[in-house]
């Protein structure tokens, strides 16, 4: 791993598929399924982590597939195995796998390429940065930005983050919870599948920590309105703005994706809630 401290300085992208999927009625129920694909990448990421614990439920995310580039391809065989984690259903121990149980761990649901992702682990080392996501060249490029950086506060999940919310964390393990750019599934016959829903957060907020922060971000405004109406009715959180959306944070890199959206004349809103 590389020495320097310098942090990534290129535009960041977005994760507009957050790797989540809930059932129809809340949360899923238990079906088998057919076997997994073969991996792409013998020692990981699979393409299919719980594939023996599958459940008929509605997916939030779109799988998304992508030409891995050699760089990326190399961080994947090299870190995979130290920095990699399959989201398989098995009990996760966050204090062994950052190697250090005073460390505060933030789940970062969606990171697209992951750029973002990195700049906040480099301005800010103190954190864990679990970062999950099902977009095989985003894995591999985060984990070559954290080689790259000396970034050893980061770790990559790879599946569906309604296992590891289900299944594989203890109560109140988690510092924070960051979804940024979820994909905003803009029909009304989709909206049910979007992630920020009463059951998703019924969910996560016995993982997260009293007083820890739940970060939404998104430049779609309907969903925007959705969020803010979800998160003020949840008994769980409270608004860190009243009753309204949150100024943009200094902390939140500006990404590619966010610009994209700010040329289509799209307005971007941050949502900063904290678990009571």
């Amino acid at each position: 791993m590389s020495s320097s401290s310098t942090p990534p300085s290129t535009p960041a992208v977005a994760a507009s598929d957050a790797a989540v999927s809930v059932g129809s009625a809340g949360l899923p129920a238990a079906r088998p399924r057919a076997a997994a694909r073969p991996a792409k990448f013998p020692d990981g990421p699979a393409p299919d982590p719980a594939g023996s614990r599958e459940e008929h439920r509605i997916r939030t995310f779109h799988a998304r597939r992508g030409r891995v580039t050699d760089a990326q391809a190399g961080a994947l065989e090299r870190h995979w195995a130290e920095w990699g984690v399959e989201l398989d259903g098995s009990p996760l121990d966050l204090a062994g796998l950052f190697g250090d149980p005073a460390l505060p761990v933030v789940l970062e649901i969606g990171f697209g390429m992951g750029d973002a992702t990195a700049r906040m682990a480099a301005d800010d080392r103190a954190t864990g940065i679990l970062a999950v996501d099902v977009h095989t060249p985003g894995q591999g490029n985060l984990l070559n930005l954290a080689d790259q950086y000396g970034l050893t506060n980061v770790r990559v999940a790879n599946g569906d983050a309604i296992v590891l919310l289900r299944d594989m964390l203890p109560p109140a393990s988690l510092a924070g919870l960051r979804i940024y750019f979820p994909d905003p599934w803009p029909k009304a016959k989709h909206h049910k599948r979007r992630m920020i829903q009463p059951a998703f957060l019924a969910l996560v907020a016995p993982l997260l920590r009293p007083g820890a922060t739940l970060h939404c971000a998104t430049d779609w405004e309907p969903y925007a309105e959705q969020m803010l109406e979800v998160l003020s009715a949840s008994p769980d959180f409270i608004n860190q703005y009243g009753a309204g959306y949150a100024p943009r944070p200094d902390f939140r890199p500006m990404t590619k994706f966010e610009r994209q959206g700010l040329a289509k004349d799209h307005i971007v809103h941050d949502l900063l809630f904290t678990r009571r």
